[in-house]
């Protein structure tokens, strides 16, 4: 007969007396944990069993109709694990018709290359992307160096016309210069005769 958790909450162990023995809470705690868990993998298995009958019952469904089941092979698959209770189920899978798998395996190969070629086209598309954001940087290079130099060329003109300015103010300054010293000096030779001639006089 096999184990329910029931049989675990009910069972009843008999007090020793005189001799060693285990914690009577430890054994109760570990039987609780034990319980606990034999009552999921129960509803696992019920949950487990209805998904596998629905799945027979699905492919059974398209086998009279003349339907092709290769939408049913994945979720018979994915449902049913080689180490589980079920066995069965998965020789009953394995024999499925074989035109059914190539099938199956003619669709993987389709979805495997439309996969490869969306990335290959996503990666020119990044490519040409990267390609035009480098050109656009360079043309805004170029223009704002071409900005830069004309306006560079501008302040150089500017500041050149204004050397050209200070150098003939400097000429016009030491010409002026020049003749008010010379005028200074003729006037203190004419000054000084007639100073030396009213001094003897």
């Amino acid at each position: 007969m096999p184990l329910t958790p029931e049989d675990v909450v009910n069972k009843r162990f008999q007090p020793t007396k005189f001799r060693e023995g285990y914690d009577q809470d430890e054994v109760d705690d570990f039987l609780d944990e034990i319980v606990v868990e034999l009552r999921r993998l129960n509803q696992e298995n019920e949950d487990l069993r209805q998904r596998l009958l629905a799945s027979e019952g699905r492919i059974n469904e398209l086998q009279r109709g003349g339907g092709s089941i290769t939408t049913s092979i994945p979720a018979v698959s994915a449902l049913v694990d080689p180490g589980s209770a079920f066995p069965e189920a998965v020789a009953d899978s394995s024999a499925l018709d074989g035109n059914n798998t190539n099938n199956l395996l003619q669709l993987a190969r389709k979805l495997h290359d439309e996969h490869v070629q969306e990335g290959l086209e996503k990666r020119e598309a990044l490519i040409a992307e990267g390609h035009a954001t480098a050109s656009r940087i360079v043309r805004e290079a170029e223009a704002q160096h071409k900005a830069n130099m004309g306006r560079l060329e501008q302040e150089k003109a500017l500041i050149e016309h204004k050397i050209q300015e200070l150098l003939a103010f400097e000429r016009e300054y030491r010409l002026k210069l020049k003749t008010y010293i010379e005028a200074q000096l003729r006037d203190l030779e004419t000054e000084a005769p007639s100073s030396n001639q009213t001094a003897l006089g």
